[in-house]
């Protein structure tokens, strides 16, 4: 939990310092709708430039169930930072696979823990190229539990998860996958 402290800690530091010196940036109401005007860095507005992990998810008409989550749990910002990130998005069919009710429980305001530890067993520091994954190999996640990715006949899956696709990010990468990963429970 330290760590991601420190990692929240660093963003917000990235966050005041470029929006105290936007040097001229043009910012809009909000670059991702429904955040704040003035919000932070996912508030840029940069049309030039390679899209951030969250603004891959935002233009994925797969992705809308990720990015309420991700707005339900204030984590927006903190993913359009400079990263780097490497994130597991599930499409919007992985989250109709949970029992009904989940995501709409896991959406209210009293459910904010249990859905941030859920977004962050998505999210690894670093990026983690799809030619460098190795058969079995671990990624520590930012909730600080790990993940195991599995390669067959050219086919990769992290804990049994299909990777769908790949997307790079000017914050890292962005891997599509089929299935929502569900931390282990702790002892």
């Amino acid at each position: 939990m330290k760590t991601l402290q420190s990692i929240c800690a660093v963003c917000l530091a990235t966050t005041l310092l470029f929006s105290c010196s936007s040097g001229g940036q043009k910012t809009e109401a909000s670059a991702v709708e429904g955040q704040p005007a003035g919000g932070g860095q996912a508030s840029v507005k940069d049309d030039d430039s390679q899209k951030d992990v969250v603004r891959i998810a935002v233009g994925s008409a797969d992705h809308t169930t990720l990015v309420a989550a991700l707005k339900a749990a204030q984590y927006v910002d903190v993913l359009a930072n400079a990263g780097p990130f490497t994130v597991f998005a599930p499409t919007n069919a992985a989250f109709d696979k949970l029992p009904a009710g989940t995501v709409e429980g896991l959406l209210k305001p009293e459910s904010k823990d249990a859905l941030r530890n859920i977004l962050e067993y998505h999210v690894s520091v670093g990026v983690y190229k799809l030619e460098n994954l190795q058969n079995g190999q671990k990624i520590n996640q930012v909730n600080l539990d790990n993940v195991v990715i599995e390669q067959k006949d050219g086919k990769y899956t992290v804990n049994g998860a299909n990777i769908l696709g790949t997307a790079p990010a000017s914050n890292g990468i962005v891997y599509v996958i089929d299935a929502v990963l569900l931390p282990p429970t702790k002892q």
